[in-house]
C-alpha cells in the first residue's frame, strides 16, 4: 500500500488506537490513515502548538518545560511534532503527573479522551490551539482556580519577589493587617465562626481558633501565630500558588463526565456530596483515615446496606490496640471470639453505628455510623482507622433507600435487630478523592491545611520547589474502623 511522507508520522497513532481496542477492522484502519493523510503539520500548526504552550501558565503548568520538537517539511520532523503535542496535550486532558504512580493505591476514574484522533481531527481543520485549549476541564472551578493562579502569579512578578508573611509572630491582643486572611483561613478550616471574623483585631476568638488548630498539628497551643502556623494557613503568595496549581492538576485527574448519581468525599476537608441526577441532593460532615491510617483514594461503589452490622476486627486493630484486655473488656464491648477472630455483635454500641454501606474493593474501605458523634464536631476530622464515618449515616441511608426504592425493605431489615442486607437495586459510585481548595459562598477559591501532607509529591511533580507540609497530629481517636 502507498503512504506518502507525512502519513507515517501517523503510524504511531494508528498502532496505539488499534492496540488499545479502539480500531477494529479494515475499514476503520483505511479511515484513520486517510485522516493522517489530511493532517499534515505545517507551519501554521507549529505556531499554534507554540502559542498554546507559552499560555499554559492558564493552567499553573508553567513550571513544567514543554519542548517543541521536529519540523513539518520531513516524515521525522512530523513525528517528532506529533509527540510534542500529545505531550502538551495529556497533561492539560488528564494532568501531567500520573496519580497512580505518586500515590502505592489510586483507583479513582479518570478522563480518557482520544487524543490521538483529536490531535489529527485539529489538525486536518487546522484548529490545533483551540483543541488544545478546550481539553482543560470545563468546570466552572478549574476557570475560578486559573484566575487565582494567574492573578497571584502575576502579583509576584509586579512585586518583583513573594514577600514571606512569616517575618513577626503574630500575639494576642494584637492589631496586624495579616488577622482579616487568617481569620477567613481559620473559617475556612472550621475552626472558627464566621461572625467572630470581623476586623484586624486578634480577638480572643481568634486566639482559641488558633489554639485549637495548633493543637491538631502538634505546635504549642500558645495562641502565638509563629512561623508554622502561617505555614498551615497558607498565606504567603508561593504557598498559595503552590496549592492552587495542586488543586488545578488533581482537578485535571477526575473524569469530568462522572456518573450523576455517585457520593464524593472529600478527605482532605472531611465532607460528602451526594449527587442525584446531576443536582447535589445533600452534603454532610464524615470521620476519615487519621494521617498513617489514610483513607485511601478510591473508585468504589456502593452496593447494599447492611443495618445492625457485625464488625469484625481487623488483626491491625486487634494487636495493636484490644489484645491484653481480657475477657471484660470484650464483654463491656458486646465482642466474641469467632473462628480466631474478634467480632463484636450488633447494637448502637457497636464500632459501626447502626448501618453500613457495603462497598466493592479489595482495601475493606467502605462508608458507616459510629457511636463517636463526638468527632463529628472536631475541625480537622481525619481520625479514624481508614473508613469513612458517616453523620447521621442512619438519616443517610434511610435517603439512599427512599432515592432508590427500597425504603420498606430498609426500614424492615433495621426492625430486625439483627445484621441485615439490603441490596441497592444499583450500585452508587462513589469517589473518594483529596482536593485542599474549597470554594466560598462568592465562588473564591479558599485554601484549606494539607492534613496527609498529599500535596507536596504533587507540588513537585508539577515543578515547585520541594516542601515538607505540616501534618496534621490529632489527639482523639478510638478503635473503630
Amino acid at each position: 500500500m502507498h503512504r506518502s511522507p507525512f502519513a507515517c508520522c501517523f503510524l504511531a497513532i494508528s498502532l496505539s488506537l488499534s492496540g488499545c481496542g479502539i480500531l477494529s477492522g479494515d475499514s476503520d484502519r483505511q479511515d484513520t490513515d486517510e485522516a493522517a493523510q489530511q493532517a499534515r503539520w505545517s507551519e501554521a500548526s507549529v505556531k499554534q502548538l507554540r502559542q498554546a504552550i507559552d499560555r499554559r501558565a492558564v493552567h499553573a503548568l508553567d513550571r513544567l518545560h514543554f519542548e517543541v520538537e521536529g519540523q513539518p517539511d520531513t516524515a521525522a520532523g512530523q513525528e517528532a511534532l506529533t509527540r510534542s503535542a500529545l505531550r502538551y496535550a495529556k497533561a492539560v486532558a488528564q494532568g501531567a503527573s500520573d496519580p497512580a504512580k505518586l500515590f502505592t493505591i489510586y483507583t479513582v476514574p479518570g478522563p480518557s479522551p482520544d487524543l490521538h484522533r483529536g490531535l489529527a481531527e485539529a489538525l486536518r481543520k487546522d484548529k490545533l490551539g483551540e483543541w488544545l485549549d478546550g481539553l482543560a476541564p470545563r468546570d466552572v472551578n478549574y476557570t475560578r482556580l486559573s484566575r487565582a493562579y494567574l492573578a497571584l502569579r502575576n502579583q509576584s512578578e509586579a512585586a518583583g519577589a513573594d514577600i514571606p508573611n512569616t517575618a513577626v509572630p503574630l500575639k494576642p491582643g494584637a492589631t496586624d493587617p495579616r488577622v482579616p486572611a487568617i481569620a477567613r483561613q481559620l473559617v475556612a478550616s472550621d475552626y472558627l465562626d464566621p461572625s467572630s471574623a470581623q476586623g484586624d483585631g486578634y480577638s480572643p476568638a481568634i486566639v482559641r481558633a488558633v489554639k485549637h488548630m495548633q493543637a491538631d498539628y502538634g505546635i504549642k497551643p500558645d495562641g502565638v501565630i509563629g512561623k508554622e502556623a502561617l505555614e498551615i494557613l497558607n498565606l504567603s503568595d508561593a504557598e498559595r500558588a503552590r496549592a492552587l496549581a495542586v488543586a488545578m492538576e488533581r482537578m485535571r485527574w477526575l473524569d469530568e463526565n462522572a456518573p450523576p448519581t455517585r457520593i464524593d468525599v472529600n478527605l482532605a476537608s472531611a465532607r460528602l456530596t451526594y449527587w442525584r441526577d446531576g443536582k447535589v441532593a445533600d452534603m454532610r460532615k464524615v470521620v476519615v483515615g487519621k494521617p498513617d491510617a489514610e483513607t485511601p483514594q478510591l473508585g468504589s461503589p456502593i452496593h447494599r446496606l447492611v443495618a445492625n452490622p457485625t464488625w469484625t476486627v481487623p488483626r491491625s486493630i486487634q494487636n495493636k490496640e484490644i489484645e491484653g484486655k481480657g475477657a471484660g473488656y470484650l464483654r463491656r464491648n458486646n465482642m466474641t471470639w469467632k473462628d480466631g477472630w474478634i467480632v463484636q455483635q450488633p447494637g448502637p454500641r457497636n464500632s459501626l453505628g447502626l448501618v453500613k454501606f457495603d462497598m466493592k474493593n479489595e482495601h475493606e474501605i467502605y462508608l458507616h455510623d459510629t457511636p463517636a458523634k463526638q468527632l463529628f464536631k472536631e475541625a480537622q476530622r481525619q481520625r479514624s482507622h481508614g473508613c469513612v464515618r458517616v453523620e447521621d449515616a442512619v438519616g443517610f441511608a434511610t435517603m439512599l433507600a427512599r432515592d432508590e426504592g427500597i425504603l420498606d425493605e430498609w426500614q424492615k431489615a433495621r426492625r430486625t435487630g439483627k445484621e441485615s442486607f439490603v441490596p441497592l437495586p444499583r450500585e452508587i459510585p462513589v469517589r473518594l478523592f483529596y482536593q485542599t481548595v474549597l470554594f466560598d459562598d462568592t465562588g473564591e477559591p479558599v485554601i484549606r491545611a494539607d492534613p496527609y501532607g498529599w500535596n507536596d509529591r504533587v507540588a513537585a511533580a508539577i515543578g515547585f520547589p520541594a516542601n515538607e507540609s505540616p501534618l496534621l497530629h490529632p489527639s482523639a481517636s478510638d478503635m473503630g474502623p
